[in-house]
């Protein structure tokens, strides 16, 4: 039997644009995406803290460094610049996989330049160091 478990999450991250007129998608800087393992193009479920919206789309890398999180296409009438956002992506494993499983987290302060815990295996210290200054 397989479970779909959660693979990663970003929390409490800040939307810093959305662009109506864009094919659609969730661009996420790409240091935070290294950060936690998560790839080009995989499927995410986001949480609109704010406002309570919930959808599907696909994250794509932004410029490292950036800080973006930008909500393009049709999502982008779900939230706007300031909301808080949780991005979650899941895996399907066996019972016995899943319960040996610990998810890559990251959570955020306030604004994303600093994060108030890192839960992950594949961290870069690089990436990670940037954030703690």
């Amino acid at each position: 039997m397989q479970l779909e478990i959660l693979r990663t999450k970003i929390l409490r991250a800040e939307v810093t644009d959305a662009q109506l007129h864009y094919e659609g998608s969730l661009a996420i800087d790409s240091e935070i995406m290294q950060m936690i393992g998560m790839l080009p193009n995989e499927k995410i479920l986001v949480g609109n803290i704010s406002n309570g919206h919930r959808f599907e789309t696909y994250a794509i890398p932004a410029p490292a460094g950036s800080r973006e999180f930008c909500l393009n296409g049709a999502v982008a009438h779900l939230g706007k610049v300031g909301d808080l956002i949780v991005i979650m992506s899941f895996a399907h494993m066996e019972e016995a996989e899943a319960l040996k499983w610990t998810p890559r987290v990251v959570v955020f302060g306030e604004g994303n330049s600093k994060i108030v815990k890192l839960q992950s295996d594949v961290a870069p210290a690089e990436i990670v160091a940037k954030f703690k200054q």
